[in-house]
């Protein structure tokens, strides 16, 4: 037996690998033995035969922003003509159409709006509860709670307390991008460092809201700096669980989305490489799941990568197909073609794997009873 396959086995055992060892099998491990060892940890995690998705909506309150981030082609300057924030009676169309069909979750994000005080997030979040009591609040990412403290002189854990008494359910693992500091001075030099990321969700764990962690790859990093990501992500959910009982619920990763009015200026930086292709994406998914052995969920990617990889992501370690997102404004702009998909799609993706879908809501719990005889 190879020393890479022995390292593979003992972490699909129950084991835990080095960062040295993760940056030595992201470079040399074949497919097939990293897919294989992506399949048991899940399968460690989760029930084998289950795909678990649920039914949302992904509404951009504003695009205005000031963090000038490099590959993001969504964002408006304070000042631009086509800047925007949503008023109630669009909101309240976007959410009752979410309602209707039966959707259990909307995804809130938007800029870093200068003007916005908190008492506007306090409100929306409490306005929504009041109108749409069914439906989950998963709003603002730790760049955007970062934010909103900088802009009133708060604490990371005074921002959060305040949202939640307002009806905040949990934060999305949006801003992430690579956690190493040295990319994010290159493409985001504005924008959260990976300290501040980890602290915002560090508290938002503290007070029992979900949450989950992200990862954007194809910045023209080298394989230590997404090492390097993965071991701050690892760590930080192993603290989060021995001090608060709660960590990040789930994982999801995808390559840049660059074919934009920045992309060229982007690359330029450094002569990089950007994006990645399917095959990169689903190694990269098959080494994540393998390397976050606590992470318990991994969504795959089907707003960037398409229904048909998604599908073979679900061979890769993947056990959720994340939402089918009524509504999509960030990626879609930067080049992605993969917008929204019904529920029916998702069901028939999750089938022609061979798996059973389930739908969820944001906390992981199951909302329908399986198929008889279904395997458990």
């Amino acid at each position: 037996m190879s020393e890479l396959q022995a390292i593979l086995d003992r972490v699909a055992d129950g084991g835990r690998m080095t960062p040295e060892e993760g940056l030595r099998l992201y470079v040399e491990a074949p497919n097939d033995a990293l897919r294989d060892a992506a399949v048991a940890v899940r399968n460690r995690h989760v029930d084998p035969g289950t795909v678990t998705f649920l039914i949302d909506r992904n509404v951009n309150y504003t695009n205005v922003c000031t963090t000038d981030c490099k590959f993001c082609e969504f964002y408006r300057p304070p000042g631009h003509a086509e800047t925007y924030v949503l008023d109630r009676d669009v909101l309240r169309v976007k959410l009752s159409e979410l309602a209707a069909a039966g959707g259990t979750r909307v995804l809130l994000q938007g800029g870093h709006h200068p003007d916005l005080r908190i008492e506007w997030y306090e409100e929306l979040l409490s306005w929504m509860r009041d109108e749409f009591p069914q439906l989950q609040r998963d709003a603002f990412s730790p760049p955007e709670i970062e934010h909103i403290a900088h802009v009133e002189g708060l604490t990371f854990a005074e921002v959060l307390e305040r949202l939640k008494a307002a009806g905040l359910d949990g934060v999305p693992g949006g801003g992430g991008e690579i956690l190493d500091d040295e990319i994010r001075q290159i493409v985001s030099p504005k924008k959260t460092k990976t300290a501040a990321w980890l602290q915002v969700m560090a508290e938002a764990q503290r007070l029992g809201l979900y949450t989950s962690a992200s990862m954007v790859f194809g910045f023209g990093e080298e394989p230590r700096h997404r090492i390097s990501s993965l071991t701050a992500l690892r760590d930080a959910h192993d603290r989060s669980i021995a001090t608060h009982g709660l960590g990040f619920l789930a994982f999801i990763s995808w390559p840049l989305q660059h074919e934009s009015r920045y992309g060229h200026v982007f690359g330029e930086l450094k002569g990089l490489q950007l994006g990645g292709t399917e095959e990169e994406y689903l190694r990269h998914t098959s080494f994540c799941r393998v390397f976050l052995d606590n992470i318990p969920h991994f969504q795959a990617s089907w707003p960037t990568m398409g229904l048909d990889v998604a599908e073979r992501a679900l061979r890769c370690g993947c056990d959720d197909m994340g939402g089918t997102m009524m509504e999509e404004n960030v990626v879609s702009q930067a080049g992605s073609v993969h917008c929204s998909v019904s529920e029916q799609q998702v069901r028939k993706t999750i089938e022609r794997a061979g798996l059973e879908a389930r739908k969820r809501d944001s906390w992981y719990r199951l909302l329908e009873p399986g198929a008889a005889g279904a395997k458990r």
